[in-house]
C-alpha cells in the first residue's frame, strides 16, 4: 500500500489498527484474531444496513442538514458506504480517498453511477465550486484539519451545503460531563447494535479538540453551526454564501 499524501499532525497510531504507515494491509488483520473483538463485524462481511459504529450512527444527519442536490462530493469516503447513502439523493455522486484498499473495495460494493478517485482531496484537481454539496465523516482528525475546511469550501458551489462528521479530543475537566453521559449512553446503544469495525485506516487519538475544531469552523466557515452530538462526535454544517 502507498504511503498516504495528506499530511498528519499530532497523531498516535495504536498497535491493533490498520496504521496508515504501516503498510499491512485488511487482510494481516483478519488473520489476526487478537485485533478483532469476536462481537463485532468483519469489515467485509456485513451488508451497509447492518453496519452500525459511532460514524455510520451520524450519517442521517446528510438527510436532514443536506438538500437534494445535483453534485455532492464525499470528501475522504473510505469503503464507500456513505457515498452509497448520498446516490440516493444526487444525480451525480463522486468519491475520494487516498487509500487504494478503501477505494477497491468501495468500487466493489457500488454500482456504475458513483465515480471513486483513488487520490488526494485536498490536491486532486477538481474545478473550484464544481459540487452543490460537499460531505465529509471522520476525515479531518487524518489531516491538516484548517487546509481541510477551506478546501470544501473552494469546492462547493454559492448557496451549496458543507456537512462535516468529525471526532476530536476531550478536555477535562471541561469536557468531564459531557464525557460521562456520552460514555453511559455509549454503552446502552452497544447493548443493542453489534459494532462494525470499518476496513479502512485509522488515526487515534484526534489531534484537536471539540473547542478547537468549533473554533476553527467558526474562523474558517463563517455562518457555520457547530453542534458536539452524545456519541462521541460533532458536526459541523454551513451553507456557502452567495
Amino acid at each position: 500500500m502507498s504511503n498516504f499524501s495528506w499530511p498528519l499532525t499530532r497523531v498516535q497510531h495504536t498497535e491493533n489498527v490498520h496504521s496508515l504507515k504501516s503498510g499491512r494491509s485488511i487482510n494481516d488483520f483478519t488473520r489476526d484474531k487478537s485485533s478483532f473483538d469476536l462481537k463485532t463485524w468483519d469489515g467485509h462481511s456485513a451488508p451497509d444496513s447492518d453496519r452500525w459504529n459511532y460514524n455510520t450512527h451520524y450519517y442521517r444527519l446528510t438527510d436532514t442538514l443536506m438538500p437534494v442536490t445535483d453534485s455532492v462530493l464525499d470528501f475522504g469516503c473510505g469503503e464507500g458506504m456513505l457515498t452509497r447513502r448520498l446516490r440516493a439523493r444526487s444525480a451525480r455522486v463522486v468519491g475520494i480517498d487516498p487509500d487504494q484498499h478503501s477505494i477497491r473495495a468501495a468500487r466493489e460494493q457500488s454500482g456504475s453511477d458513483i465515480d471513486y478517485i483513488c487520490g488526494d482531496a485536498l490536491e486532486y484537481p477538481f474545478e473550484p465550486e464544481s459540487f452543490d454539496a460537499v460531505v465529509s465523516v471522520a476525515v479531518l482528525h487524518h489531516i491538516d484539519a484548517a487546509r481541510g475546511l477551506e478546501r470544501m469550501a473552494e469546492l462547493v458551489r454559492p448557496g451549496g451545503t458543507v456537512m462535516v462528521i468529525g471526532c476530536a479530543s476531550s478536555e477535562r475537566p471541561r469536557d468531564l460531563v459531557i464525557d460521562l453521559t456520552s460514555t453511559v449512553a455509549a454503552l446502552a446503544v452497544l447493548s443493542r447494535h453489534k459494532l462494525w469495525k470499518h476496513p479502512c485506516p485509522v488515526v487515534w487519538p484526534p489531534p484537536a479538540s471539540y473547542r478547537e475544531m468549533k473554533e476553527l469552523a467558526h474562523e474558517l466557515l463563517p455562518g457555520s453551526q457547530f453542534r458536539r452530538h452524545l456519541l462521541f462526535r460533532y458536526s459541523i454544517s454551513w451553507t456557502k454564501p452567495r
